[in-house]
């Protein structure tokens, strides 16, 4: 499923891009917050979830069944997590104007899937794995 991003998350990716073009060699890949941020309220708006105060601790929100939900958002190839978590929902960037629900489903297996834990205590999924994690879900 294909989600279309707002104009202001649109125009900063085109900023980036444009940013690139004038300056080859040079990433300017928003990351952090920012990206969590977007994908937060992304998904929350076209899933119907009602999003936890910023920082809330495990989830970032709640679907209407009271079912806790983790989201995740990048432009690259994996996404990294702290914990197993009760639901996965995880979009990555395709175009400056869309963005694609990768995964949407138990945290569990996404987790199981998931490589070791690193030093900085997270551990990283790859998209295409949870991509077929999807695939076997809805088999």
């Amino acid at each position: 499923m294909r989600i279309r991003l707002p104009q202001s998350v649109a125009d900063t990716y085109r900023a980036v891009a444009q940013l690139e073009n004038d300056y080859p060699g040079r990433k300017f890949t928003p990351d952090g917050h920012l990206v969590g941020s977007i994908g937060e309220v992304i998904a929350a708006k076209a899933l119907g979830l009602t999003l936890y105060p910023a920082s809330h601790a495990g989830h970032d929100a709640h679907d209407g069944l009271g079912g806790d939900v983790q989201i995740k958002m990048t432009a690259g190839h994996s996404v990294a997590m702290y914990a197993e978590c009760i639901r996965l929902v995880v979009l990555k960037v395709v175009s400056p104007e869309e963005a694609e629900i990768v995964y949407d489903g138990p945290g569990a297996p996404a987790w199981s899937a998931a490589g070791k834990l690193a030093k900085n205590g997270q551990r990283v999924v790859r998209l295409s794995r949870l991509k077929a994690l999807a695939a076997e879900r809805n088999a």
